[in-house]
């Protein structure tokens, strides 16, 4: 039977499929880890209060980077090159979503409206972020190898997207929420696109590595297809509501000193 537990235990269990797995996942963060640490140097003067906030959230993308790495080594595994169609944030960014690397790469003050628009997509992949770690929780919070970082990189994920809740209803009491919504809108509808093509990328070179069935593939991509169609239709709504998240001020504060994962 094909269940999420059992198709990533699969990859678990598989050294190429899991070195392929933890590569895509820490070249991900690590280009968050970038993005956030480039955004909070450029935050506008008259936005510097949240500097602190994006550095933390930068540094954390950092931190879970080095994790999945630090799962590598553990197996005697090294990293190996992401394929460019598995690339999510990449792609994103090749979709226009986001503040665009070259501008970020310039030593000019970022506007207040760069801030919205970063806040914004961060806001829609966090979502994506959350509810991934949460699945992982769910089936491998105690698992011996996986279960520290799941908790750890889940709990972060939560904070991130309790983050750009607050901070964006901060900016739509502000009368920004025109703006917000229209960008909202704008990165949900593009970020199910890319997962869908990001997932069926993974998917197919997943099979490669563990020898997949044709019917197991194709079962597999109806599957992310039927995922598509229901975002596509209502899920994405999902992704642009903004309400005041339980835990404020989640990343108000540096990180607290902790054991790193390896």
């Amino acid at each position: 039977m094909l269940s999420a537990k059992s198709l990533f235990q699969e990859i678990l269990d598989n050294d190429e499929s899991f070195r392929l797995f933890c590569s895509i996942a820490a070249g991900g963060e690590a280009q968050g880890g970038w993005e956030n640490g480039r955004i909070a140097a450029l935050v506008p003067p008259g936005l510097r209060e949240l500097a602190p906030k994006v550095a933390r959230h930068g540094a954390d993308e950092d931190k879970h980077g080095r994790i999945f790495n630090a799962l590598l080594k553990q197996r005697g595994l090294q990293a190996v090159a992401v394929p460019y169609e598995t690339d999510y944030t990449l792609l994103l960014e090749r979709h226009g979503i986001g503040l665009a690397h070259d501008r970020l790469s310039r030593e000019e003050p970022l506007t207040e409206r760069d801030i919205i628009v970063y806040l914004a997509h961060s806001r829609v992949t966090e979502q994506r972020a959350s509810e991934q770690m949460r699945l992982l929780l769910r089936h491998f919070s105690e698992h011996p190898v996986l279960g520290r970082a799941v908790r750890m990189i889940s709990r972060d994920e939560d904070n991130h997207l309790a983050y750009c809740h607050e901070e964006l209803l901060r900016f739509a009491r502000a009368g920004h929420g025109r703006t917000i919504q229209s960008v909202l809108r704008e990165c949900a509808h593009a970020e199910i696109r890319v997962y869908r093509d990001v997932s069926l990328a993974v998917m197919r070179h997943m099979g490669e590595v563990l020898r997949w069935s044709r019917a197991k593939s194709t079962l597999l991509s109806a599957g992310i297809h039927a995922m598509y169609a229901y975002e596509r239709l209502v899920g994405w709504q999902r992704m642009v509501s903004l309400r005041q998240p339980v835990l404020r001020d989640a990343l108000g504060a540096p990180a607290a000193p902790e054991t790193e994962f390896a």
